[in-house]
């Protein structure tokens, strides 16, 4: 395992002024450019594991992670179909850049929940800047994923937290660190923790064979010191109607849509490209009867889901201004159903690929596997069998879903 400070000692902790975008079609019009060009180098950075330093730098400056700052406070508050769609873009172009951001926005959605106007002006503010937020939330060692043993407790002068934590996405990249605990009581609480805190450890030893370059490691907490106006309330979050659970699992579904639809999009070059099977009776494999059977069969599924995440990111900005227990339920389930077919099509469209490119496909050089590498690790956030079961649970017997951040 290797110290973060000793794997990117020439990396800047500064915080230099973002560019402030002010609309949806803004923004959409700064992705398309950066996804093209983060696209550039993307099988390098995976065959190599080459941390996207200066990509993630290009991205925040664009002033992308901050499109969901209210307006109030001086952000775009860009539509959740908006911010669905810019994830789906960068994750066709990278699928470990796509996944970045993601709990950088969680957070900042707890916040606009849970915080207090003072905690909302200081952290909206620095993001507006250009600070990153990465995630210590899900811990390694637990019999369960809901289960957390990292601990917050009350100072003279503020909080201490100490713990550990696995799977912090984006960590390696973020000016602070938004970590869950839970204090002696029980209360979870998130602590958005500076990066440069005495006692914290980022530790680079993510080794998923997909999504390689989320720095998506452990963090440790030995002792670290955490001002009061740096935690908010996080259990307040699920303990009321709130979006923060849809909107969470609507970044995910975003990821794999757009892993899907890059992986059709390759799927037409290579299918260009390849030899007929010798018993079509055709000069071509565009003219091979089977081949454009299942090429029909992958750009249905890959259109449903892009359907399917439109229609649940209306349901959330539906539920926006006045979240009510059924408004939040049927967002929550139109989020599941993006998620759980998202899950099968990238899945299909990344495998699909492969088979319809033949033999040459498989050619390292290439990189045409990452498709389904990054689908595959990505898609274990969440088992889509139990996104089934609540949404038919729902249908047949009116059961609500449950409110939290894995549905």
């Amino acid at each position: 395992m290797t110290s973060f400070h000793n794997l990117v000692s020439f990396q800047s902790n500064s915080v230099a002024n973002a560019h402030i975008i002010r609309s949806d079609a803004e923004a959409l019009e700064i992705a398309t450019r950066l996804a093209e060009q983060f696209q550039h180098n993307a099988i390098q950075r995976d065959s190599d594991r080459q941390l996207p330093f200066d990509e993630i730098e290009s991205y925040s400056q664009s002033g992308l992670w901050a499109i969901t700052v209210p307006k109030e406070y001086g952000g775009a508050e860009v539509s959740s179909y908006t911010v669905a769609r810019i994830i789906a873009l960068m994750s066709g172009a990278d699928g470990s850049i796509g996944q970045i951001p993601q709990n950088h926005f969680y957070a900042l959605e707890v916040l606009r929940n849970t915080g207090t106007v003072q905690q909302k002006q200081k952290l909206y503010a620095e993001v507006l800047k250009g600070a990153r937020f990465g995630n210590a939330l899900a811990e390694f060692k637990t019999k369960n994923s809901t289960q957390k043993y990292s601990a917050i407790s009350a100072t003279s002068d503020g909080f201490e937290v100490n713990g550990e934590k696995f799977y912090c996405t984006g960590s390696l990249f973020a000016h602070r660190i938004p970590t869950l605990v839970k204090n002696a009581e029980g209360r979870e609480f998130l602590a958005f923790i500076p990066r440069e805190s005495e006692g914290l450890e980022l530790i680079d030893d993510w080794s998923g064979f997909g999504q390689r370059t989320t720095g998506s490691g452990t963090v440790k907490f030995n002792h670290v010191q955490v001002k009061a106006e740096d935690v908010i309330a996080f259990d307040d979050a699920f303990s009321t109607p709130t979006l923060v659970g849809p909107f969470a699992q609507i970044m995910h579904a975003a990821i794999e849509t757009g892993i899907a639809r890059a992986a059709f999009e390759e799927t037409l070059l290579r299918v260009r490209q390849a030899r007929p099977w010798i018993d079509s009776g055709v000069d071509t494999a565009t003219e091979d009867p089977l081949t454009k059977f299942e090429l029909g069969r992958i750009v249905a599924d890959v259109r449903a889901s892009e359907v399917l995440l439109k229609q649940a990111a209306r349901s959330i900005d539906a539920a926006k201004p006045y979240p009510t227990v059924e408004n939040i339920a049927k967002a929550s389930l139109d989020v599941a159903k993006v998620r759980a077919h998202s899950t099968d099509t990238a899945l299909k469209a990344s495998s699909k690929l492969i088979e319809l490119a033949g033999s040459r496909g498989s050619q390292r050089s290439d990189g045409l596997d990452r498709f389904w590498r990054n689908a595959r690790v990505h898609t274990l956030h969440d088992a889509s069998r139990w996104k089934y079961y609540f949404i038919a649970n729902y249908v047949l017997n009116g059961v609500l879903p449950p409110r939290r951040g894995t549905l």
